[in-house]
């Protein structure tokens, strides 16, 4: 049985840490590559550190990549691509500028052996991009149903990003994390016991009025993120407890792309098949596959088939149809878990949850993947051609099948 009273923790950072940062650089690249070739496979991976930016992986697409060369002007667009994600996110410091960073292409073509196995040919249907286990979860914590830690934690540094770029906070500078701690009883958020906000901030604002101020800011933020009835005098703020944070970002420590699976996912509360999302073309189920788990777990809950539900899938690299689906509604479920699968497996538009099945439904073979590299792929509203996978236009067919 699970407990029904605890304290539970997660946290998330910005756009301008060094890890999402990485993420939107190579969720832009595969966006540009799908936007000239739906079919197009990509695999990217980015290092970032100081006045420095560096791709790798491996790619296949018309239009920018054929017959083993690049088509003219395609490293020139690539780049650019790069240095404006860079810009956009305001990143012009001396240790981190968009005009003047250092850029390296690594980028080379998709070995054959992989391209072989996953794409469809004669009576082969395509197959995964890779092997792997993929989980989607959903919750009635919040009208999201996300978890209530990790959705207040993204929420708080959305909004601080947001008066960043307006100028409302122009103290504020890109690179930012948060961590909410909530006391849960009877399943139920009732408290915030402690919250941590470490932001890079302008000279000066670590000392004084000007600490202060950004301090009140902070909590003016939180006040109006979190319901009213989870904040009291009992809860603790960690403000920037460091001290300093002016040295921030790709010049302050490295980031890498996929080193936030827990900040994209559900913020620790439930598992994770190790698999990152940036960087992957939709025919890589560490992506695809994680989002219709969570696209068929958002929909149980919806229909009020559970309170609390995890998904799993499996897939073995070549291999269209999945090796296993797994339903846990933890205790919560009004019908068995095994009849849920059952409906599942029986409703014809989810495609037998092949790789083109998932992508097919879900509408992922377009350029919608760089606004999923900050604040979580999971918890958005969907709108046209974005988060599709968060749609609750399931819950009819769930119903139906189950009777």
């Amino acid at each position: 049985m699970e407990r029904a009273n605890y304290l539970f923790t997660s946290e998330s950072v910005s756009e301008g840490h060094p890890d999402k940062v990485s993420d939107q650089i190579s969720d832009a690249v595969v966006d540009l590559f799908l936007s000239k070739d739906p079919e197009a496979r990509i695999g990217c991976e980015t290092l970032t550190t100081t006045q420095k930016v560096v791709l790798a992986g491996e790619i296949r697409c018309k239009g920018i990549y054929e017959n083993g060369a690049w088509v003219d002007g395609a490293l020139d667009e690539i780049e650019q691509v790069v240095r404006g994600v860079v810009k956009d996110i305001g990143y012009e410091q001396d240790g981190f500028h968009w005009q003047t960073l250092d850029f390296s292409n690594n980028l080379h073509a998709q070995s054959a052996h992989i391209a072989q196995g996953v794409d469809a040919s004669g009576n082969k249907d395509e197959g995964a991009g890779d092997q792997g286990i993929m989980f989607g979860f959903a919750c009635d914590e919040t009208p999201d149903l996300m978890p209530a830690t990790l959705d207040y934690s993204h929420k708080i540094l959305e909004r601080m990003a947001a008066d960043r770029h307006s100028g409302a906070a122009p103290f504020l500078e890109p690179d930012t994390k948060s961590q909410v701690t909530l006391r849960f009883e009877g399943g139920q958020p009732v408290a915030a016991t402690a919250i941590v906000v470490s932001t890079q901030h302008a000279p000066g604002y670590d000392a004084g009025e000007k600490e202060a101020e950004l301090h009140a800011y902070v909590k003016g933020v939180i006040a109006e993120v979190l319901p009213a009835k989870l904040l009291s005098d009992e809860t603790e703020y960690h403000i920037n407890p460091t001290g300093s944070f002016e040295i921030g970002g790709p010049d302050g420590d490295a980031g890498l792309t996929g080193r936030k699976i827990i900040v994209d996912t559900y913020g620790g509360a439930a598992p994770h098949g190790g698999g990152a999302f940036s960087g992957k073309d939709p025919t890589k189920v560490d992506r695809s596959a994680a989002y219709i788990s969570r696209y068929l777990a958002k929909n149980i809950v919806a229909a009020g088939l559970a309170k609390r539900c995890t998904i799993q899938l499996a897939y073995a690299i070549g291999v269209s149809k999945p090796l296993s689906l797994y339903v846990d509604t933890h205790g919560t479920g009004t019908v068995g878990d095994d009849k849920i699968e059952e409906a599942i497996k029986g409703i014809e538009k989810l495609g037998g949850l092949t790789p083109r099945g998932i992508r097919t439904h879900l509408q992922l073979n377009k350029p919608i993947y760089r606004k999923t590299a900050a604040y979580g792929h999971f918890g958005r509203k969907p709108e046209g051609d974005f988060f599709t996978w968060e749609k609750t236009d399931l819950v009819d067919d769930l119903k139906a099948a189950l009777g």
